[in-house]
């Protein structure tokens, strides 16, 4: 019993010396009031006040020769936004404070802002980050919070990194939730990120119409979304998505701050409900003071939570402040001074509050939440923090700089490491625990049974996966590697399952985009006019044009009548004309003087032809004696050196250049005669062809392969196949990439102008630009645009090197049949009418050799003609 009264006594005496060394503190120290505004009824302002308490002991446990004192008076705003303003003024009225910490939301500090300003009172807020209010609006605004604008670049970053080119915003109908939209409507903007759709959800919603709104985005096959709430609305919002199966494999979810740096409040399952989720939040550098204070106050509350974070730093700077503002009594300058405690005109002026408002806006120094420093009354913002939901705890993925951008890590010295991986960030996990990155592009590839030089679908069974190849697979892929971000994609054939093969044109093809079966499609797809009414397509990745190909015409130099194509027909009968002509002339001039133009009539006629034409090889023996003559020869000679030499160069040219004739080189021609002509299955070629050249339908015929090209134009339109085919430059360059076909056919007549080969999109995708901008890129490397056609077509033939393969070898025998032939003709013509002649002449003298046999008749005619022929032994 005893025992109990000493120690009773001795814990009156420690509570006696702790009461007695309080006042010596306080004494002669000056006190200056401060007002707390905070929702006592929410976790926030629970987590505010305990942050708010201890943030004063530790100041002045830490700076106890300090001359001030601050002393806080707290007042319950209980959420209400009426009920702050009141608990506001009644601190201003009868606490005379000289700066109020809080309201807690934006909502609340709006009118609050208005009463510092008229009181010349600092409203110090860490928890109102909407940038609906700016200090900028009131001087005696401060916001010792980061602004919920500071973050929409760090937002913009991800959704750009990811390649998100769509994004629903989900957001809460409240004043904060609202304020934000603007800002990040704008950076997305920026990054060519649509969004198609947006969402507010009123603060008064209940479960069933949240999840109505939610239905109602899922119907409309969206997948990546980005909210803004508050933890309240948020947390119900992700419980219901995850009953919605919007939380599973395919759909991803970026949350900003206003949820995040709230995330450690919710209980563990909201947590499990978020799974997957990124998030970006303020980021929190390391210190000796946060681990401190960590371990102290762990068992009240987590001490990681920002806004606790940035309350406690709000008190230090107002004990800062008020010290070294000098600060000596604190008074309110009354006006009109009154009873009522809701009186404004009562309030008065605060005569400390200017001098106290320099003193914290100049105040810096290393806070818990990192270094204090207000930039324009406000927060500067120095990095972001990406996270990523996995379990019931946040995993850091990365972080975000306004210098640096996104970067995987931070080094010791605050300092951004830049990571060589596209997304800048380290492996996330996603809703439904997945590790591909939600939103594959669905992308439609044709199914072609030839030219698969262009694109060509492979099926392996084994893994069951889909692999393309082919010129226009190799140009994705470049591209791909040069975009900026990382695309999951996956091939979808366009064909019935059944059968493998094509399940349309490729009109058919594109309207699956339209019908938001296919989220794009490559392949040999062209870009026309009327397509661009349901696809956007990129910029051209090839050749453009339509052209017509024809089979040639049979080698002029294999005819035996070669000889007369250098002249016309009308050259032919002007000139053997003209030879006549000369030679009369001659004739009448030199007739009556010169005796070598006198002699029989047939004589003169032979001489009027033979002089005219041994002209041309200068072999005329007989000379005029006429000056007139002589003029008229002059001219004739030199007429007919230019004929004869403009005939040698044309004949030299026939026979030694090889000529390649087109049966046809107008299309106008192949209409007019009804000429059937072809074109490529499934292309839009056909409809090219009866609506822009006016061809009946009756007289198109399709064809597939190569080999089908070939044999149509073979066999002509009157046998079965067709006078030209038309196809698009590219097609048809590959079916002439072969010696035979080079030689047997070619391109002619003009081109009609397409705009090449594109990859197609949904109308207004943002990915048309960057894949546009990436294949500039791709076209313009030339080596690079060189291997990838080696790779997918072989080493290219042209006529030209064909003909280098394959020349002309000479002259050719049959070219000079023809004049051998005549040549022939007339000597033996000549020999048989002489040896008529001759036989006739001497008849009686081998009418007497009747009882001979015939074999001495032609011995007597052999030595009638041996003397001739000796003679002309000799003349050789």
């Amino acid at each position: 019993m005893r025992m109990a009264k000493q120690k009773s006594f001795f814990c009156f005496l420690c509570f006696l010396l702790v009461i007695l060394w309080s006042e010596q503190v306080t004494m002669g120290k000056v006190i200056i009031r401060a007002g707390v505004v905070l929702d006592m009824n929410s976790a926030v302002g629970k987590m505010a006040e305990s942050c708010i308490s201890a943030a004063e002991t530790d100041f002045y446990a830490r700076n106890a020769d300090y001359r001030t004192r601050i002393s806080l008076a707290t007042r319950n705003s209980k959420g209400d936004v009426v009920t702050a303003a009141s608990a506001a003024l009644d601190l201003m009225k009868n606490e005379e404070v000289e700066a109020i910490i809080g309201p807690q939301r934006s909502s609340e500090a709006k009118f609050v802002i208005e009463l510092g300003a008229k009181t010349q009172v600092p409203i110090l807020s860490f928890s109102a980050t909407s940038p609906a209010l700016t200090p900028v609006q009131s001087n005696y605004f401060i916001r010792t919070a980061q602004s919920d604008s500071s973050q929409v670049k760090a937002i913009a970053s991800i959704v750009e990194t990811y390649g998100w080119r769509e994004i629903v915003l989900i957001y809460e109908g409240t004043e904060y939730g609202i304020a934000l939209v603007p800002y990040l409507l704008n950076a997305l903007h920026a990054i060519r990120t649509r969004v198609p759709y947006e969402s507010c959800i009123p603060s008064s919603s209940d479960d069933t119409e949240i999840m109505s709104e939610l239905q109602k985005i899922k119907k409309m096959q969206e997948s990546v979304f980005l909210v803004h709430m508050t933890a309240s609305m948020g947390s119900r919002l992700f419980l219901l998505a995850k009953s919605a199966g919007m939380m599973s494999e395919g759909y991803a979810w970026l949350v900003t701050t206003g949820l995040s740096t709230l995330l450690d409040p919710v209980n563990a399952k909201v947590m499990d409900s978020m799974e997957g989720v990124l998030g970006v939040k303020p980021y929190v550098p390391k210190s000796i003071e946060l681990e401190g204070f960590k371990s102290r106050w762990k068992k009240n509350f987590n001490s990681e939570n920002l806004f606790g974070l940035w309350a406690y730093d709000t008190v230090w700077a107002i004990a800062m402040a008020v010290e070294r503002a000098g600060i000596v009594h604190s008074r309110f300058l009354k006006q009109n001074a009154s009873n009522r405690s809701v009186d404004l005109a009562a309030l008065g002026i605060s005569e400390m509050g200017p001098r106290l408002l320099k003193s914290i806006l100049n105040t810096t120094f290393d806070g818990l939440s990192g270094k204090f420093q207000l930039v324009k009354g406000e927060m500067a913002p120095f990095a972001f923090e990406i996270f990523n939901v996995v379990g019931r705890s946040e995993m850091v993925i990365g972080y975000w700089t306004q210098k640096g951008g996104l970067s995987q890590s931070l080094d010791s010295s605050s300092k951004i490491t830049h990571s060589n991986s596209k997304t800048k960030l380290k492996q996330p996990i996603w809703p439904g625990r997945a590790i591909q990155q939600p939103k594959k592009l669905r992308i439609g590839v044709p199914v072609r049974s030839s030219f698969i030089e262009f694109i060509e679908v492979k099926w392996d069974q084994q893994n069951n996966e889909t692999n393309i190849s082919g010129f226009s697979a190799q140009v994705f892929f470049a591209v791909l590697d040069i975009l900026p971000f990382p695309l999951p994609y996956e091939f979808i054939p366009f064909m019935n399952k059944s059968s493998r093969k094509s399940a349309g044109t490729y009109d058919d093809l594109l309207r699956q985009i339209k019908f938001q079966k296919f989220d794009a499609v490559v392949g040999d797809t062209t870009i026309v006019a009327y397509r661009s009414s349901y696809v956007d397509f990129t910029l051209p990745y090839s050749e453009s044009g339509i052209t017509m190909v024809v089979l040639m015409k049979r080698d002029e130099r294999d005819n035996m009548w070669i000889f007369l194509k250098p002249l016309s027909p009308k050259l032919w009968l002007v000139t053997g004309l003209a030879f006549f002509v000369t030679g009369l002339v001659v004739w009448l001039l030199e007739h009556r003087t010169n005796r070598e133009f006198r002699g029989t009539p047939e004589q003169q006629l032979g001489t009027v032809i033979w002089f005219s034409f041994s002209t041309l090889v200068f072999a005329h023996r007989e000379r005029p004696e006429n000056n007139l003559t002589r003029f008229v020869l002059i001219i004739w000679i030199f007429v007919v050196l230019i004929i004869s030499q403009s005939y040698t160069a044309s004949l030299a040219s026939m026979l030694t250049v090889q000529r390649m004739h087109p049966a046809f080189v107008d299309v106008k021609e192949i209409k007019r005669n009804n000429y059937f002509v072809g074109h490529q299955k499934d292309s839009f070629v056909k409809d090219f062809l009866k609506k822009e050249l006016l061809f009946n339908d009756t007289m198109l015929r399709e064809y597939s392969t190569p080999e089908e090209y070939h044999d149509a134009l073979s066999r002509g339109s009157h046998n079965g196949g067709v006078a030209a085919i038309f196809d698009e430059i590219p097609y048809v360059r590959r079916f002439l990439n072969d010696k035979y076909r080079c030689s047997k056919f070619q391109m002619v007549g003009p081109t009609y102008q397409t705009d090449g080969f594109g990859f197609a999109f949904p109308l207004n995708s943002p990915l048309v630009s960057d894949f546009s901008r990436a294949i500039l890129n791709v076209t313009e490397d030339h080596d690079k645009m060189e291997e990838i056609k080696r790779k997918s077509f072989g080493r290219e033939i042209t006529c030209e090197d064909q003909g280098a393969e394959t020349s002309s070898g000479g002259l050719r025998l049959s070219s000079f049949a023809g004049l051998f032939l005549i040549s022939g003709v007339a000597s033996i013509s000549s020999l048989l009418i002489y040896i008529i002649r001759f036989l006739r002449s001497n008849y009686p003298a081998s009418n007497t050799m009747n009882e001979q046999s015939m074999w001495l008749r032609i011995l007597e005619v052999l030595k009638v003609l041996e003397p001739h022929l000796r003679l002309a032994t000799c003349m050789k």
